[in-house]
């Protein structure tokens, strides 16, 4: 069964209240078994618009990465990220399929 991930690309205007974010989202993350692999850190934008930073969480198939972002949790920690940041999040299928030989 495929993974499922969050790709998220945010832009943050209040660091100190993003904090609060941060640290409320950790329930959520916790309760759904979500794996940072990205979170932060240098990165390079060769094309496209890029944000300033950029976070990728694993998720044990995609219909719990769906439900992590619709928990009460979540919709909580999210509440303290509005105004204090602007994002783009996506919710994507990872891929089982075959790779190039």
């Amino acid at each position: 069964m495929a993974k499922g991930y969050w790709v998220a690309r945010v832009d943050v205007s209040d660091p100190a209240g993003y904090q609060e974010y941060v640290t409320a989202n950790a329930a959520a993350f916790r309760r759904h078994g979500a794996r940072f692999l990205v979170r932060g850190g240098r990165f390079e934008a060769p094309e496209g618009t890029a944000r300033s930073r950029n976070v990728v969480l694993e998720f044990k198939d995609y219909e719990t990465a769906v439900a992590c972002y619709h928990s009460a949790e979540y919709v909580a920690a999210k509440a303290l990220r509005d105004g204090r940041s602007e994002a783009d999040v996506l919710i994507i299928e990872g891929y089982d399929g075959p790779q190039p030989g």
